[in-house]
């Protein structure tokens, strides 16, 4: 690490140890935006990027502060137990078990942080109003990326000082590894913000506008396509009652279209294009190619995609570029590690359900909340069919899957405490 980094994390780190437990997930979501992955410690064959360390730092602090989950684990964090040991166990087949194992810390570390960091509505209302600040300056360095054509994020190492350019468009990508993904960020924490509109508005404008900045300084489509799905969820809180009917029309649309259509119908994705330089005919090839190389990767994933794509990526002769979170896992971990992803998504998703009807007459400003994260993970989950969380991004899905669980929790313990019946996979107790 370099001089400024290593002060950075020393400050950082204090603050992530002195804190009240409130305020602790700032230093984290700083170390996520402040920090490239070029900033780091080699330990053998261990590489700690500050994100790594920083995790470190905050479960030692959990450690000596005897903080806990809230009542103990639910069916979502045992969900999430069980990815991370199919992940560890398939690398004895497959992959690396450094490679596995530093993406289970990732994953796993900052899940549980935030599970027990975060417990309870006002808890998670707290952190979108930290997210709000936190992304405002990685939003004006991306504007400054478009007027200057330099990434001030470079002295760090890991992204490049000139921006990259794609059909005579600067593409900021801020402290991010792609430019994709810091728009990816943006777009899909934009329901955090509005879901503190009313209760927040400063904080809301803010993170609003930065959300809506990095989206599009980032000049992807992917991204943009994001915050159409984060506008469609959130517009979807006036007809909430029609979701189920909704989901039935969604799956019975896609199978119409599959049979019309002489292309499967996943290669809708190639013809959008909201900025006149998407690659979404590649995404929907990968698909193709994932389904009819099914039987190199279903058990425990595979270590050469090559063969897949006509043409390969610079930093691996082995693998083509897996633009797909799912497909991704499934490379990485097999057809298990896949369906327990996409498990951990059905059953947040089934959560913010649950809650919504279990408190039809409650405050609503918490309510809206309550949908807006529900729109952020639908917005994520549907990000996750063109792009990979291959950098420190992975804080923003897991953060959010956290803060679903955490809000289950929370509403769990208040039916007890009233005498009600608890929701469905209530948690086991502490």
């Amino acid at each position: 690490m370099n001089s400024l980094a290593i002060l950075f994390f020393l400050i950082d780190s204090t603050l992530l140890l002195s804190f009240p437990r409130r305020w602790t997930p700032l230093p984290l979501l700083a170390g996520a935006c402040y920090m490239t992955l070029g900033q780091g410690v080699q330990i053998g064959p261990f590489h700690f990027q500050v994100m790594r360390l920083l995790l470190l730092v905050g479960f030692i602090r959990v450690l000596a502060r005897r903080e806990r989950l809230a009542r103990g684990l639910n069916t979502l964090d045992w969900i999430m137990l069980a990815w991370g040991a199919w992940a560890l166990f398939s690398s004895v087949f497959v992959q690396s078990f450094v490679g596995q194992l530093g993406t289970v810390y990732n994953t796993l570390g900052i899940y549980f942080l935030i599970r027990i960091l975060c417990q309870n509505v006002e808890d998670l209302v707290h952190l979108a109003k930290i997210m709000a600040f936190v992304l405002a300056p990685v939003a004006l360095e991306m504007i400054n990326e478009q007027i200057s054509g330099r990434n001030l994020f470079a002295s760090f190492g890991g992204v490049p000082e000139l921006v990259v350019v794609r059909n005579d468009h600067l593409r900021a990508q801020g402290p991010f590894s792609h430019a994709i993904l810091a728009g990816t960020v943006g777009a899909a924490c934009l329901p955090f913000m509005i879901g503190i509109w009313r209760r927040h508005p400063l904080a809301a404008k803010v993170g609003t506008s930065a959300c809506l900045v990095m989206a599009i300084t980032c000049r992807s489509s992917g991204p943009l396509m994001s915050v159409v799905f984060s506008a469609f969820a959130l517009v979807m809180w006036r007809w909430r009652h029609l979701t189920h009917t909704l989901r039935i029309a969604a799956v019975a649309g896609y199978i119409l279209l599959d049979i019309v259509m002489k292309a499967p119908a996943y290669y809708l994705i190639a013809r959008i294009d909201l900025t006149g330089s998407s690659t979404g005919w590649h995404r929907a090839e990968l698909i193709a190619q994932a389904i009819a190389h099914f039987n190199e990767w279903w058990f425990a994933g595979t270590l050469y995609t090559r063969h897949w794509m006509p043409y390969g990526v610079s930093w691996s002769e082995d693998h083509c570029d897996i633009t797909n979170q799912y497909i991704g896992y499934g490379v990485f971990g097999g057809l298990a590690l896949m369906l327990l992803f996409i498990a951990a998504l059905w059953v947040a998703f089934r959560y913010v359900g649950q809650f919504l009807r279990a408190n039809v007459n409650g405050d609503a400003e918490q309510l809206r909340f309550v949908w807006a994260l529900g729109s952020a993970l639908f917005a994520q989950a549907a990000s996750c069919v063109s792009v990979y969380y291959f950098d420190q991004s992975f804080v923003f899905l897991f953060l959010n899957l956290a803060a679903i669980g955490s809000l289950y929790t929370s509403k769990w313990r208040q039916n007890r405490a009233l005498g009600a019946r608890p929701m469905v996979g209530a948690p086991l107790q502490a």
